[in-house]
């Protein structure tokens, strides 16, 4: 692929095409051929520069061969989604502005003709029944090039959709740039961007709602043999009180009201307040209550086993001395449990409390990092080093709460991504069973430690981590966050408010970089731009090979005939 600097016009029947730009831009792309079929364009990947808005830094794809040509789409920063845009002839042109902000801008965009009548078997449909089994095309066999596949799944109301990996596997790239599958949370594939994957994974997604839309793409090289995954209806628990919605992460609390429903009560957003009076809702068609967890008046609570925010709205008529009006509380509450955040919403009138709940997760991730700063993490995918060098591990909790302890109980790896029967413990029950393992005290939202690259790698091509995380208050002295490396016995009565786990890897041995993949070692735009020098060096290190196994055996024939004709025997040297 090659990098633009600003524009130009390409005829090819497809093309990745690599793209950087600065401030300031303002560059037209033109794809056109004299063909009956169509274009698919797909941005893959693309990074704007920080707060930027569509009015001052945007994609714009036209239907033709000029920018005076139907507007087909717009691609920009809050854009939630994996755009794929397709042209109704053979000509399609974007244009990229850029605002006036010193950042560096980077695109990754593929393109490439199609007859929209070629059909692919098993590619797509629509999924109507409570579970299911979807594939990609010709699994387990590889899936086909230049490959568009959308599945849309539909469950019964008042449900929701999970998504389950079996397998995955396509051509891997630390941002999905070249074959992927994307998931959305709805019928569209325009917004509400659930998730996008590629390479090895066996990952597990959730719709809000009874609907949602799986997506693949591919291009022109490297297939491997896709994915199986399977769907399954969960009932959602019904409302108990109309027009109220609860939603809790591990940063916010956002509750939304529908003025009908605050109408009924025979109150409007006026008379709305939380703990902390001076936090004001948003008001659109709904009034909106967002707010940190650790803000707004919002108080915690722990029971040794779980821990819980709670928020109150209280509902009081304004500017009256007197009134008949019932006062009303609405009483919000986000419990933290193992491994899901369950969200209550009551409603406090003539001494009846209702509720309405949903479920949500702490946002848990792990990552290495090159030093013991803990300061520059390794994004590459995947990782290679040698063999007992030390690597560094994070896990990070994102929250907003800063009394909140993260702690890595148990760390296992295995050579396989599913962690199957062969295992190795690194750590266990915060004790480490690694001779180089060494923790780091919690810090807050960190939990770190350090290791030596193990035998594993020596017989096995991968290795990937898998680590149990716990997460305490950091008030409570006696949290199991506190007491580090425990025996069994103790581990029982031990308290926690949340446990999770994650996974890391693949970690590669670097004696295997020169021999991986060809997608994993090298991105197809460098491959495409060194194809001779690949070639040639090739060949001369075939040349050199071959002479010198010539020379070998010359060598030893003389040596074995001068030996023969000296009345010596023939003596297998001994290996060292």
């Amino acid at each position: 692929a090659g990098v633009p600097r600003c524009g130009a016009s390409f005829h090819e029947l497809n093309k990745p095409l690599r793209i950087e730009l600065q401030a300031n831009a303002n560059c037209v792309w033109q794809i056109q051929r004299n063909t009956n079929q169509t274009i698919r364009l797909i941005f893959s990947y693309f990074k704007f520069a920080p707060s930027s808005s569509c009015e001052t830094e945007s994609i714009k794809i036209y239907d033709g061969p000029s920018t005076n040509s139907p507007l087909l789409g717009q691609v920009c920063n809050s854009t939630d989604a994996v755009p794929v845009l397709q042209s109704s002839s053979a000509s399609l042109t974007f244009r990229i502005t850029t605002n006036s902000v010193a950042f560096t801008r980077n695109f990754f965009v593929f393109y490439y003709f199609f007859s929209p009548d070629t059909k692919i078997e098993n590619c797509g449909g629509q999924l109507t029944g409570p579970n299911g089994t979807i594939t990609s095309p010709n699994y387990p066999a590889p899936y086909p090039e230049f490959t568009y596949c959308v599945w849309h799944i539909q469950t019964a109301k008042n449900s929701k959709i999970k998504l389950q990996f079996q397998d995955l596997f396509l051509e891997l790239d630390k941002n999905c740039r070249f074959d992927f599958t994307a998931i959305y949370d709805g019928l569209t594939t325009n917004t509400s961007l659930i998730g996008k994957v590629c390479g090895r994974a066996q990952p597990t997604f959730e719709s809000s709602s009874n609907v949602m839309t799986v997506v693949l793409s591919t291009d022109y090289a490297n297939s491997y043999r896709g994915f199986s995954a399977r769907y399954t209806s969960v009932p959602l628990p019904g409302p108990a009180e109309p027009g109220t919605i609860l939603t809790c992460s591990s940063d916010s609390m956002k509750i939304v009201l529908s003025k009908s429903y605050l109408a009924s009560l025979g109150y409007n957003e006026t008379h709305l307040q939380l703990n902390d009076p001076s936090c004001s809702p948003f008001v659109t068609d709904s009034v909106i209550f967002s707010f940190p967890l650790d803000g707004c008046g919002t108080t915690k609570t722990d029971d040794g086993q779980s821990i819980t925010y709670t928020n109150v709205i209280s509902l009081s008529a304004t500017g009256n001395i007197i009134t008949r009006q019932k006062s009303i509380q609405i009483i919000a509450k986000c419990k933290m449990e193992n491994n899901s955040t369950v969200e209550v919403i009551y409603v406090t009138k003539n001494n009846i409390i209702q509720n309405t709940t949903a479920v949500g997760r702490y946002n848990v991730s792990m990552l290495f990092y090159d030093s013991g700063s803990f300061s520059k993490p390794v994004l590459q995918s995947p990782y290679y080093v040698d063999l007992n060098q030390t690597l560094f591990a994070q896990v990070s909790l994102r929250s907003t709460d800063p009394n909140l302890l993260v702690f890595v109980d148990t760390c296992i790896a295995s050579p396989q991504a599913d962690f199957g029967s062969l295992t190795y413990d690194l750590i266990r029950s915060g004790c480490s069973k690694d001779d180089t393992v060494v923790t780091y005290p919690p810090l807050e939202h960190y939990g770190r430690f350090k290791f030596n690259a193990f035998r594993f790698l020596r017989s096995f091509p991968s290795v990937y981590l898998q680590c149990d995380i716990l997460i305490c208050d950091s008030n409570n002295a006696n949290s199991r966050c506190t007491e580090g490396c425990i025996s069994r016995q103790k581990r029982d009565i031990s308290s926690y408010l949340w446990k999770t786990n994650t996974v890391v890897g693949p970690i590669r041995l670097r004696r295997d970089l020169r021999a991986a993949d060809h997608s994993e070692s090298l991105t197809k735009a460098d491959a495409e731009e060194t194809p001779n020098l690949q070639q040639y060096n090739f060949y001369a290190l075939s040349l050199v090979v071959l002479i010198s196994n010539i020379i070998i055996v010359v060598a030893v024939i003389l040596k074995y005939h001068t030996k023969r004709q000296a009345g010596y025997g023939y003596q297998k040297i001994q290996s060292s």
